[in-house]
């Protein structure tokens, strides 16, 4: 892949410029913090700038946008759209609905502004952590600084997998894993930003290791979802729970559907991807999220009946955020895949792996807390004594 450093260079630089916005207004609020505390709002702020940047990549799948621009990192080597006004000009005029038009190029410049700003706060925030770490040492972190390197390492992937999207002509796989990093970068910013403020929970050991394989699980069902919205496969069954007429079990062609390495439309033997391979990939999605609906009642069960206040409020945030996206998922069968309702559904996925993520953090939290209560030497009758301490 050959890469235009000019315009790297100018996607940078503006980049940098619109992150120059939330820092300042930062700096104006957190004055009076600490180090520690204004590394862990800067941290906040970044997760929910990437949360917004994850439905923003969301949408310009949605409306097509994913090849407005047909090169990387400009438009047809220029900065904007606005350089490359003939060139778009001429590609909308030569197929009027095709993936290159004047809006289409708008918005997918606009996500890859949005994401260099994300990138540039996260540069900040990597070397943030290692300044403080050099002043005040690891304990003033609550965490290894070498989180900040993986998420900065993170976050560049995530941009070579964002090139590889359009230089790939929107690659299944690989819009895929654009995808996952995305609420992979959720889950780091948020395993971090928890980590500054600690909050531990407490919980038996069969309950933190379900919690652990639920998250798995979801990973994977997001990963599923990824597959199911990267090969256009969502009205592939346009009823609830029932699918093709009242079908529980239509037609599926999981051969063609799940073979991973193809590009977009097309099945493993190079033909067209058979719309039984559509049918295969919906379905597999709605079982697992089954699967996965099914292990957070049994968590969130668990977590009310802990006797933890902190517990059940737990449970009450993954209740809501997993209604919200059954309903959500739902409303995009039963309503021909609208945007709105396309737009909650990432939104509530990247909602559910984001709690996890904060609460697995303050499990983990919890669990260093009681090894250290443990590790602690007993005190000894005799100095405990009124006589000892006073030095008798």
């Amino acid at each position: 892949m050959d890469i235009d450093f000019t315009a790297l260079a100018q996607l940078a630089g503006l980049g940098a410029l619109l992150a120059c916005g939330p820092l300042l207004w930062l700096r104006q609020r957190s004055k009076a913090d600490t180090p520690t505390a204004r590394l862990r709002a800067l941290t906040v702020l970044t997760l929910f700038l990437t949360f917004d940047l994850v439905l923003f990549g969301a949408f310009t799948r949605l409306t097509d946008s994913g090849l407005g621009c047909p090169d990387w990192p400009g438009c047809y080597g220029e900065a904007s759209p606005l350089g490359a006004h003939a060139e778009i000009s001429a590609a909308q005029a030569a197929m009027p609905t095709g993936p290159v038009t004047h809006g289409k190029a708008w918005v997918e410049m606009i996500h890859r502004y949005l994401a260099s700003a994300v990138g540039v706060l996260i540069i900040v925030i990597c070397v943030r952590t290692w300044k403080l770490v050099r002043r005040h040492g690891t304990a003033a972190l609550q965490l290894s600084p070498w989180w900040s390197c993986l998420t900065l390492f993170w976050v560049c992937m995530q941009g070579a997998f964002g090139a590889l999207t359009v230089t790939m002509k929107l690659f299944p796989a690989i819009v895929t894993l654009h995808l996952l990093g995305g609420v992979g970068l959720l889950m780091l910013l948020a395993w971090q930003a928890q980590a500054y403020e600690p909050n531990p929970l407490r919980l038996r050991p069969a309950l933190r290791r379900g919690a652990r394989l639920l998250l798995l699980a979801l990973i994977v069902q997001v990963a599923l979802g990824a597959w199911v919205s990267t090969n256009y496969a969502v009205l592939a069954c346009s009823e609830f729970p029932t699918c093709q007429g009242g079908q529980w079990w239509p037609p599926m062609d999981f051969e063609h559907g799940f073979t991973i390495w193809r590009e977009l439309g097309v099945g493993a033997d190079g033909g067209w991807l058979p719309f039984a391979a559509l049918t295969a990939i919906h379905m597999v999605h709605r079982i697992g999220a089954l699967i996965v609906f099914s292990g957070l009642a049994v968590l969130c069960w668990a977590l009310w009946t802990s006797g933890q206040a902190q517990a059940r409020v737990w449970a009450k945030r993954l209740l809501w955020a997993a209604a919200w996206q059954l309903l959500s998922g739902m409303s995009n069968v039963v309503l021909d895949w609208p945007m709105l309702a396309a737009l909650a559904h990432t939104g509530g996925a990247a909602m559910l792996l984001m709690l996890m993520s904060f609460m697995l953090a303050q499990i983990r939290q919890g669990q260093g807390a009681a090894q250290a209560v443990s590790a602690a030497p007993p005190l000894s009758s005799s100095s405990s004594s009124p006589r000892a301490r006073a030095g008798a």
